[in-house]
Protein backbone atom coordinates (compact mmCIF):
# COMPACT_ATOMS: atom_id res chain seq x y z
CA UNK A 1 0.00 0.00 0.00
CA UNK A 2 1.42 3.37 -0.85
CA UNK A 3 2.01 6.02 1.51
CA UNK A 4 -0.15 8.89 1.07
CA UNK A 5 0.34 12.09 3.81
CA UNK A 6 -2.00 13.86 5.27
CA UNK A 7 -1.41 17.30 3.80
CA UNK A 8 -3.90 20.30 3.32
CA UNK A 9 -4.68 20.85 -0.73
CA UNK A 10 -3.11 24.08 -0.25
CA UNK A 11 0.65 22.59 0.92
CA UNK A 12 0.74 20.31 -1.93
CA UNK A 13 0.12 23.37 -4.78
CA UNK A 14 4.29 24.37 -5.01
CA UNK A 15 4.63 21.04 -6.26
CA UNK A 16 1.54 20.11 -8.04
CA UNK A 17 3.70 19.89 -11.43
CA UNK A 18 6.40 16.99 -10.06
CA UNK A 19 3.38 15.57 -7.99
CA UNK A 20 1.15 15.14 -11.42
CA UNK A 21 4.62 13.92 -13.56
CA UNK A 22 5.30 11.61 -10.29
CA UNK A 23 2.09 9.88 -11.12
CA UNK A 24 2.29 9.48 -14.52
CA UNK A 25 5.91 8.14 -14.16
CA UNK A 26 4.88 5.65 -11.31
CA UNK A 27 2.75 4.06 -13.38
CA UNK A 28 5.75 2.51 -15.42
CA UNK A 29 8.03 2.30 -12.65
CA UNK A 30 10.08 -1.02 -11.80
CA UNK A 31 12.54 0.45 -9.17
CA UNK A 32 11.60 -1.59 -6.62
CA UNK A 33 12.73 -4.86 -8.29
CA UNK A 34 16.51 -3.48 -7.95
CA UNK A 35 18.72 -4.51 -5.21
CA UNK A 36 20.12 -1.75 -2.54
CA UNK A 37 23.88 -3.04 -3.49
CA UNK A 38 25.85 -0.89 -5.82
CA UNK A 39 25.31 -3.45 -9.42
CA UNK A 40 29.32 -1.82 -10.52
CA UNK A 41 30.21 -1.18 -6.81
CA UNK A 42 30.39 2.72 -7.38
CA UNK A 43 29.33 5.78 -5.40
CA UNK A 44 29.39 9.21 -6.92
CA UNK A 45 29.98 12.32 -5.36
CA UNK A 46 28.48 15.68 -7.67
CA UNK A 47 27.46 18.29 -7.48
CA UNK A 48 24.15 19.56 -6.98
CA UNK A 49 23.57 21.80 -10.46
CA UNK A 50 21.31 19.93 -12.43
CA UNK A 51 22.99 20.63 -15.72
CA UNK A 52 24.87 17.65 -14.64
CA UNK A 53 23.41 13.47 -14.94
CA UNK A 54 25.30 11.29 -12.87
CA UNK A 55 24.33 8.10 -14.36
CA UNK A 56 23.90 9.58 -17.92
CA UNK A 57 27.79 10.83 -17.78
CA UNK A 58 29.35 7.15 -16.95
CA UNK A 59 27.03 5.14 -19.16
CA UNK A 60 25.29 3.63 -15.67
CA UNK A 61 21.70 2.69 -15.34
CA UNK A 62 19.28 2.96 -11.76
CA UNK A 63 20.62 0.47 -9.59
CA UNK A 64 24.70 0.41 -10.84
CA UNK A 65 26.37 3.72 -8.48
CA UNK A 66 24.85 5.09 -5.07
CA UNK A 67 24.92 8.84 -6.22
CA UNK A 68 25.49 11.57 -3.08
CA UNK A 69 25.36 15.50 -4.18
CA UNK A 70 25.74 18.38 -2.94
CA UNK A 71 27.45 21.94 -3.41
CA UNK A 72 30.56 22.04 -5.04
CA UNK A 73 31.05 18.37 -4.30
CA UNK A 74 32.78 18.48 -1.48
CA UNK A 75 33.64 15.90 0.79
CA UNK A 76 32.30 16.52 4.42
CA UNK A 77 31.47 14.77 7.45
CA UNK A 78 28.23 13.53 6.15
CA UNK A 79 29.53 11.95 3.02
CA UNK A 80 32.38 10.15 4.85
CA UNK A 81 29.66 9.03 7.19
CA UNK A 82 27.21 8.26 4.30
CA UNK A 83 30.33 6.41 2.43
CA UNK A 84 31.07 4.25 5.00
CA UNK A 85 27.60 2.58 4.63
CA UNK A 86 27.83 2.83 1.23
CA UNK A 87 31.08 0.57 1.21
CA UNK A 88 30.22 -1.91 4.32
CA UNK A 89 26.73 -2.60 3.88
CA UNK A 90 25.57 -1.75 -0.04
CA UNK A 91 28.57 -2.94 -2.10
CA UNK A 92 30.50 -0.05 -3.02
CA UNK A 93 33.95 -0.42 -3.73
CA UNK A 94 35.20 2.57 -5.76
CA UNK A 95 34.18 6.62 -4.79
CA UNK A 96 34.46 8.98 -7.68
CA UNK A 97 34.26 12.57 -6.57
CA UNK A 98 32.81 14.57 -9.41
CA UNK A 99 33.94 18.20 -9.63
CA UNK A 100 32.28 20.27 -12.69
CA UNK A 101 33.30 23.33 -14.39
CA UNK A 102 31.61 26.51 -14.42
CA UNK A 103 30.49 25.68 -10.58
CA UNK A 104 29.61 28.61 -8.25
CA UNK A 105 31.38 26.94 -5.79
CA UNK A 106 34.43 27.32 -7.13
CA UNK A 107 34.39 30.48 -8.91
CA UNK A 108 34.03 32.45 -5.86
CA UNK A 109 35.69 32.34 -2.06
CA UNK A 110 33.17 32.02 1.04
CA UNK A 111 33.23 35.51 2.17
CA UNK A 112 32.06 36.22 -1.65
CA UNK A 113 29.32 33.64 -0.83
CA UNK A 114 28.57 34.88 1.82
CA UNK A 115 27.98 38.20 0.65
CA UNK A 116 26.35 36.90 -2.50
CA UNK A 117 23.38 35.20 -0.07
CA UNK A 118 22.89 38.49 1.80
CA UNK A 119 22.90 40.66 -1.15
CA UNK A 120 19.45 38.85 -2.51
CA UNK A 121 17.99 38.91 1.26
CA UNK A 122 18.89 36.19 2.77
CA UNK A 123 20.32 35.76 6.29
CA UNK A 124 23.75 36.51 7.71
CA UNK A 125 25.50 33.07 6.83
CA UNK A 126 28.95 33.54 8.08
CA UNK A 127 28.58 30.76 10.95
CA UNK A 128 28.30 28.27 8.04
CA UNK A 129 31.15 27.00 5.75
CA UNK A 130 30.46 26.51 2.35
CA UNK A 131 33.64 25.07 1.11
CA UNK A 132 33.85 27.24 -1.71
CA UNK A 133 37.43 27.39 -3.37
CA UNK A 134 38.89 29.12 -6.01
CA UNK A 135 41.70 26.28 -6.35
CA UNK A 136 38.95 23.68 -7.65
CA UNK A 137 42.00 21.14 -8.45
CA UNK A 138 43.49 21.38 -4.85
CA UNK A 139 39.98 21.16 -3.56
CA UNK A 140 39.94 17.64 -5.21
CA UNK A 141 43.42 16.59 -3.92
CA UNK A 142 42.47 17.35 -0.68
CA UNK A 143 38.69 15.75 -0.73
CA UNK A 144 40.87 12.56 -2.21
CA UNK A 145 43.21 12.28 0.66
CA UNK A 146 40.70 12.91 3.10
CA UNK A 147 38.86 9.78 1.86
CA UNK A 148 42.01 8.02 1.80
CA UNK A 149 43.02 8.77 5.40
CA UNK A 150 39.80 8.19 6.61
CA UNK A 151 40.04 5.46 9.37
CA UNK A 152 37.19 3.72 8.27
CA UNK A 153 37.55 3.59 4.52
CA UNK A 154 40.82 1.88 3.96
CA UNK A 155 40.19 -0.65 1.08
CA UNK A 156 37.64 1.82 -1.27
CA UNK A 157 39.62 3.33 -4.11
CA UNK A 158 39.23 6.89 -4.81
CA UNK A 159 39.41 9.65 -7.57
CA UNK A 160 39.13 13.03 -8.25
CA UNK A 161 37.14 14.09 -11.50
CA UNK A 162 36.33 17.29 -13.48
CA UNK A 163 33.08 17.16 -15.55
CA UNK A 164 33.09 19.75 -18.49
CA UNK A 165 29.62 21.12 -18.50
CA UNK A 166 30.89 22.47 -22.22
CA UNK A 167 31.73 19.46 -23.84
CA UNK A 168 30.62 16.67 -21.23
CA UNK A 169 34.42 15.17 -20.77
CA UNK A 170 35.19 13.83 -17.94
CA UNK A 171 38.97 14.07 -16.60
CA UNK A 172 40.41 12.55 -13.69
CA UNK A 173 42.61 15.00 -11.40
CA UNK A 174 43.32 13.64 -8.37
CA UNK A 175 44.59 9.90 -8.07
Amino acid sequence: MAYVPSIPNASLKPFADVLEANSRWATSYHGGRLAPRAAKGLAVLTCMDSRIDPLGMLGLAPGDAKIFRNAGARVTDDVLRTLVVANYLLGVERFMIVAHTNCRMSESDETAIHDAIAAVGGPDTRSISFLATLDQAGALHADVQRVRSWPYLQKIAVGGFIFDLSNGVLTQVAF
